[in-house]
């Protein structure tokens, strides 16, 4: 479960950024809460805010942290450059390193790791974990100095910052050296954090990493509980027939991968494409749907996969990755949730995480959102509004929580937003129709 993250000097956002997932005591949706101290931790925070104000800089920097803890042993050779991007807009950050520090929990263990970096080296980096709730430092860096603390694993840790290079995290090189606290810290950043851009990505990832077993069966449910009209589905792979019903099992040939592969990659093409990609890939698939026969009696019609609009493929390319972190925990992140789908299907999605019956796994979803529907505090939190925007004299993005306005109890937070009361909204001049 992820408890913070903070950020600086990522692209438009030059000063210390936080995303906090503590909640902060607001006396609504209590039972939303995922427990954590007295508090809690928050399932979902959405992020909204104008057009160029930062929101996508914002999952950027979180993924591009992720990413490279998870490969830095792979990436970085000798010559290669810290994939971070700096503050552009004035003369000086360029210089300046860019941090990010995650602090989650994993197997029951608060960890705090944290780097800062410029393109050239490494500059900080640390590790605590707090097991028992009081810090203990794993390791810290400054450059190519290293500090551990004095126990019998000291001289291993020596050893392994022997063979870290000024480009790479002392991190990921401990985990390739089988050092095994850092394994099990690294746990959260390789298994439970998942990203998506474009929808189809995270059923794609699923396929490459974890093979979801329930991949199909997903797909079904979510579009026949959202109402798109969807009675059931059928899948035929390579002429085989697939059931959605049955969980897919773990061991599944090459062939059928790939398929599912396609398949789901198809899920985030245009109509004109879908279907042309998915014969390439050898996957048949159809839904059902109710009409009326000639004798005027109800019977089962079907589609294919192009005839279904835009959103409700969207919402089926969502499904597995949301059932995964529902059940299994972790956190998803989703730029531009609402693209292509009705604001009732964002509502529909929201709500899974905001149950703990359809959230088991205490997952997490955060979002960048301009559905201002959301604002209604039907369904969120105050302390589960954040929102970016842009400083037009230095072009410094600014994350803010909603709990950090003026607001009273009976404030219209909807209309507020849109009246531009906190920002993050674009000032634009319209015309007026005669």
């Amino acid at each position: 479960m992820l408890i913070k993250f903070q950020f600086k000097n990522y692209r438009s956002f030059r000063d210390e950024s936080v995303l906090s997932m503590e909640a902060k005591g607001n006396a609504e949706y209590k039972g939303c809460l995922i427990p954590y101290k007295k508090k809690g931790l928050l399932p979902a925070v959405a992020v909204f805010g104008k057009n160029g104000g930062g929101k996508s800089n914002l999952i950027r920097a979180f993924w591009l942290g992720v990413q490279f803890i998870r490969n830095a042993q792979k990436t970085q050779h000798e010559k290669a450059e810290v994939p971070v991007r700096a503050f552009a807009l004035n003369d000086y950050s360029e210089e300046c390193p860019t941090g990010f520090e995650y602090e989650y929990i994993q197997d029951g263990v608060k960890y705090i790791y944290g780097f800062s970096a410029t393109k050239k080296e490494i500059i900080t980096e640390h590790l605590y974990a707090a097991p028992k709730g009081q810090k203990s430092e794993i390791f810290t860096r400054e450059g190519q100095t290293f500090s551990f603390p004095s126990n019998g694993e000291k001289k291993k840790k020596e050893m392994i910052a022997e063979a870290v290079a000024s480009n790479q995290l002392f991190f990921s090189i401990a985990c390739v050296m089988n050092y095994k606290p850092c394994i099990a810290a690294m746990k959260w950043f390789r298994e439970y954090v998942h990203f998506s851009k474009n929808y189809a990505d995270i059923p794609r990832q699923l396929l490459e990493h974890a093979e979801d077993s329930n991949m199909l069966k997903s797909i079904v449910t979510y579009a026949k509980q959202a109402d798109v009209g969807i009675e059931d589905m059928s899948f035929e792979i390579r002429n085989e027939e697939i059931s959605a019903v049955k969980s897919l099992p773990d061991d599944l040939p090459e062939g059928i991968v790939m398929a599912l592969k396609q398949f789901a990659s198809a899920l985030k093409d245009s109509s004109e494409s879908a279907e042309m990609n998915l014969r390439i890939g050898e996957v048949k698939t159809s839904s059902m749907h109710n009409g009326i026969n000639k004798n005027g009696q109800k019977e089962l019609f079907s589609l294919e996969l192009a005839d279904e609009s835009d959103g409700t493929r969207r919402l089926m390319s969502l499904a597995p990755g949301i059932e995964q972190v529902l059940n299994r925990g972790g956190v998803l992140m989703i730029d531009e949730i609402d693209r292509e789908l009705h604001p009732g299907l964002v509502e529909f999605i929201v709500a899974k995480f905001q149950n703990p019956e359809t959230n088991p796994g205490h997952a997490q979803i955060i979002f960048t959102t301009h559905d201002m529907e959301l604002l209604n505090m039907e369904i969120l939190r105050k302390d589960q509004i954040y929102f970016v925007d842009k400083n037009r004299k230095d072009g410094v993005s600014e994350l803010f929580n909603l709990t950090e306005l003026p607001i009273r109890t009976n404030d219209n937070i909807r209309k507020a937003y849109l009246v531009g009361k906190y920002g993050a909204i674009p000032d634009v001049d319209i015309a007026e129709v005669e």
